[in-house]
């Protein structure tokens, strides 16, 4: 059941990116360290990794401090109000990278919205420089990465037991001393995986940066752009690689230190630091959660009695600010909405007219059209072939039980964790020396491998919650093992293998990274020619493009949350 997935993994994973880095300590004359003396001689190279370790850490801060109040309140909440809630942040998770930020692009523009309700609002005389500097970058990828960040912390905040709070408050502790002391050291976990999976993604992020950065906020994966896709140098692309993976490394090897990696496949927490490492920073960290507690119980007495109340029974103004944070980050896809339709030339707020011209010039363009059939050919491609690879390995991990299913599961879900700019690289070199780049079958292949682990947990997600003993009655009855799988399993996991199906298409639709490398020729995907007119000019055209993407998305999530609601009710 797992030899498929570990194939995949091998072939087209651990080898590419194997063979990338091996590039960084050879040439033709054998074995050599020239491609590292270059990258760490000149300050340029290092001041760029300072710079995306710095983006890195100020999105992973902002991410997650503002995505916690989100996930406590999602996970108070009812099924139906959860489910509500939960969509918009799926919605958000699922929408195009590329359509988001172009949104922030139009929002911060010289003309975008921003500067003209400031200007209308007499604030401002003449419009502000929002963009291209190192706070448009944070507020692009904090709002690209904030929903990971909801759905990780999420998972562990659901499983909480709400009568320790409450017993906590029996027993007479204040509200601070209850959320620090109790509560809030039961989503360490969570908030601990949160932040490894936002400093991960942000530290391999391109399109934010390069969208609505400046020359002063270069990321490391551009640098390995330019290497491959203009210099052509292998080796000095595979040198900067090896930097990016090893930083990963050390995060990861610093987050099993403190907390364990075993918390990522639901273990305890712990780490795999000595006793009297653990016993010192468990002393350090109770005493600062002790002093947080009684500042903020100092503040609630501080207040007056009706804000006190107010604050503590804080629900609403809860629910304010987790109302605040999804307008923040569903607003400015929608925004794309009144522009698509705008009868001028010019991406400016507010449109002028209305008119369908943009519509129409995506569908006469033949460009346009011919990556939006390859897109929906190579996520269909994916999302059958992802299910069929994944739904067994599922399987395996949730009812095989045996002993390394930690370690399988880390397996499988290596494609989430190395920066996908190294697997785009790696499966790019792979796929030219084989004669698979500008082929579907290839950018299936490679979409497959990203895709794999969404499936993965969706399924493990439903089967967790199937009862078996279905299964035991039909064979109870005479049924044999197929026939069971075929008339009463599959039939019942039908909505979650559905679901999953367009979990997998959804992420192959958006895949960017891959693509920009292995697409070749002229008939690319539609997150390629996005980004290609994107990068070339700005036109109204881009956010007809964009809002077609983002209603799509909307279909796919609606439907997708649907069935997997219906699977888990079954």
């Amino acid at each position: 059941m797992a030899a498929p997935v570990v194939i995949l993994l091998v072939v087209l994973l651990v080898y590419p990116v194997g063979q990338l880095l091996s590039l960084s300590i050879r040439n033709d004359s054998g074995f050599t360290l020239a491609e590292y003396r270059r990258l760490f001689a000149s300050p340029v190279y290092v001041d760029v990794l300072l710079v995306t370790l710095k983006v890195s850490v100020l999105t992973t801060l902002f991410a997650v401090v503002i995505a916690y109040p989100v996930a406590l309140l999602i996970s108070t909440l009812t099924r139906g109000r959860k489910n509500r809630l939960l969509y918009w942040v799926l919605l958000s998770f699922w929408t195009s990278f590329l359509v988001r930020t172009f949104a922030w692009v139009v929002l911060l523009g010289r003309n975008g919205v921003i500067n003209w309700a400031l200007m209308r609002l007499g604030i401002i005389d003449e419009p502000l420089s929002l963009l291209y500097n190192l706070p448009a970058v944070l507020v692009g990828m904090v709002h690209a990465l904030m929903p990971l960040a909801i759905l990780t912390m999420l998972s562990v905040m659901e499983n909480i037991d709400r009568r320790l709070p409450s017993a906590a408050s029996t027993l007479g502790a204040r509200p601070g001393t209850v959320f620090w002391r109790v509560y809030f050291p039961l989503s360490l976990p969570g908030v601990a995986s949160a932040a490894l999976m936002v400093f991960v993604t942000a530290i391999g992020f391109f399109i934010t940066p390069t969208l609505l950065g400046g020359r002063h906020e270069t990321m490391i994966t551009q640098l390995i752009i330019d290497q491959v896709l203009q210099a052509l140098n292998w080796g000095f692309a595979g040198a900067i690689s090896v930097l990016l993976l090893v930083v990963v490394l050390l995060v990861f090897v610093v987050y099993d230190r403190m907390v364990g990696l075993s918390t990522m496949a639901g273990g305890s927490t712990g780490g795999n630091a000595g006793r009297s490492d653990r016993r010192w920073s468990r002393k350090i960290g109770d005493l600062t959660l002790t002093c947080l507690g009684n500042a903020t119980d100092l503040l609630l007495r501080a207040l007056p009695k009706s804000r006190k109340r107010a604050a503590e029974g804080s629900s609403l103004s809860l629910r304010v600010v987790v109302t605040l944070v999804l307008v923040f980050l569903s607003a400015p896809a929608f925004l794309m909405i009144p522009l698509s339709f705008d009868s001028a030339s010019g991406l400016a707020w507010p449109p002028h007219g209305v008119s369908l011209q943009w519509y129409q010039q995506v569908i006469d363009s033949p460009l346009w059209m011919q990556a939006i059939t390859r897109s929906m050919v190579v996520g269909i491609g994916t999302g059958v072939l992802s299910m069929a690879i994944g739904t067994p390995v599922a399987f395996l991990l949730v009812r095989g039980g045996l002993r390394w299913n930690a370690a399988m599961l880390a397996f499988v879900l290596a494609p989430i964790v190395v920066p996908r700019m190294i697997l785009a690289v790696g499966v790019f070199y792979f796929f030219a020396k084989i004669g698979l780049v500008g082929s579907s079958l290839g950018l299936t292949l490679g979409h497959t491998v990203v895709a794999v682990p969404y499936v993965v947990i969706t399924m493990m997600a439903v089967l967790r919650n199937y009862d078996v003993r279905l299964d035991l009655a039909a064979q109870s009855m005479g049924a044999r093992q197929f026939t069971t799988l075929r008339r009463v399993t599959f039939p019942i996991l039908s909505a979650g293998l559905l679901s999953s199906f367009l979990f997998a298409f959804a992420t192959s639709f958006d895949e960017l990274t891959i693509a920009l490398f292995s697409s070749g020729g002229l008939s690319t995907t539609l997150p390629k020619q996005f980004w290609d007119e994107t990068t070339m000019q700005i036109s109204p055209v881009i956010a007809a493009v964009s809002t077609g993407l983002f209603v799509f998305i909307s279909i796919l999530i609606s439907v997708a949350d649907r069935l997997r609601r219906r699977s888990l009710a079954s």
